[in-house]
């Protein structure tokens, strides 16, 4: 606490010396964005028909339940007493924002993604299972919940009610990261935060970052596996990425041209904050690593006729940096809505320790594990398309 007061400018309110929100949960909205922008690609092939974009279609699935499954973990290790957390499922309060993100969660894992990939996966599993023997027979079949007609008119229903799921998918996914616009946006005491903008900024970052990852995953793999990238399918995402990022900058912009021209009480201190503290993380992480360059990166694909290498090497550069800048976004929502006073007279600090509870190295664990879950998953739900490749062709052989 010395070292923060010996660091805090100007006139802060006790209870604000001290950030209450920590780095995790700057990475809650940030992995809830990237399984809605996930989920919202795969929906282009099931949904909206885009043929391209199929080689990425299970692949995006199976990321976006990988980060599903860590979405709730930083909340859970902010909380001080995490097995309370049940409660909300108990005593349920409908006018709590935070508390409802439970039932959206449930509803959007149990209800509509999980339901999807098995109803995409049944057949695999169906055929797996008899294929097997032992232990993983019995694991195939009791992932298959005692199905085991795959019958054309079977399928056909598989696929019927797959599309109706996704379709119910699209609007749960803009609510399970709308959602989370929204509690930044309808917190009227920090200024940074309140905005009618917040909700729809949010979601479209969201896509944004969802496409990045499921871009940057499946050309890591593809390459892991030795196989050909399809850059029908490659130019194709990445286009819808450099569309999403088009409309999530303009937003953001339209944003900060409505605060500079409305310039209220608030405005001389988010001023003072990105001039001074935020502005390695907003102006040069955000917006020129992680919003303008690869903004252009992506555009020069579009302008130009490159090879196919030098489209691979700009769409990897790209993918990384909006994944960066869509962070330092998060951050500079979460921390820099708490590093200045509901005064605007006083401004503190951030200090991120290392292998604390809510520090530096917890946070790093729960960036690796979705991609430790997602390795988990395609081992047992293998998502690639040719059937003909001895990759696909060897679970049948076990």
């Amino acid at each position: 606490m010395d070292t923060l007061l010996a660091q805090v400018q100007g006139f802060m309110y006790p209870n604000e010396i001290e950030l209450q929100w920590s780095v995790l949960i700057v990475l809650y909205p940030y992995i809830t964005g990237l399984v809605a922008g996930a989920f919202i690609l795969a929906s282009l092939e099931r949904v909206f028909n885009v043929e391209a974009v199929k080689p990425t279609y299970r692949l995006a699935l199976l990321t976006a339940l990988a980060f599903l499954l860590v979405a709730p973990l930083p909340l859970q290790l902010h909380l001080g007493h995490p097995e309370r957390s049940f409660e909300m499922y108990l005593t349920p309060k409908g006018d709590s924002a935070m508390a409802m993100f439970g039932f959206v969660y449930l509803w959007y894992l149990m209800g509509v993604l999980v339901i999807e990939i098995w109803l995409d996966y049944r057949k695999d599993i169906v055929l797996k299972a008899r294929s097997s023997t032992g232990l993983v027979r019995l694991f195939y079949r009791v992932l298959a919940l005692g199905s085991d007609n795959i019958s054309p008119r079977a399928l056909e229903i598989d696929e019927r009610v797959g599309r109706f799921v996704t379709v119910v998918g699209i609007p749960s996914a803009f609510l399970l990261h709308g959602y989370v616009g929204f509690i930044f946006g309808s917190v009227k005491a920090n200024p940074w935060w309140s905005t009618p903008l917040m909700p729809v900024v949010f979601l479209f970052s969201a896509i944004v970052s969802g496409i990045a990852l499921v871009m940057l995953v499946y050309m890591t793999v593809s390459w892991l596996r030795g196989t050909t990238i399809d850059m029908r399918c490659l130019d194709t995402v990445a286009r819808y990425l450099f569309y999403a990022f088009l409309i999530d900058f303009s937003l953001e912009m339209l944003d900060l041209v409505h605060r500079m021209y409305e310039a209220d009480e608030s405005f001389k201190s988010l001023d003072f904050m990105v001039k001074t503290r935020l502005f390695g993380s907003q102006i040069v992480i955000q917006i020129m690593l992680g919003t303008l360059l690869p903004i252009g990166l992506l555009a020069l694909t579009q302008l130009l006729r490159l090879t196919e290498r030098a489209r691979k090497g700009l769409y990897g550069v790209a993918g990384v940096l909006t994944l960066i800048g869509i962070f330092a976004m998060r951050w500079n929502v979460v921390i820099g809505g708490q590093l200045f006073s509901k005064s605007f007279l006083g401004y503190t600090v951030y200090k991120m320790g290392f292998a604390t509870r809510e520090g530096l190295l917890p946070a790093i664990i729960l960036m690796i594990l979705p991609f430790v879950i997602l390795w988990a998953l395609i081992r047992i739900l293998p998502p690639w398309l040719g059937r003909s490749e001895p990759e696909a062709a060897a679970p049948s052989e076990g």
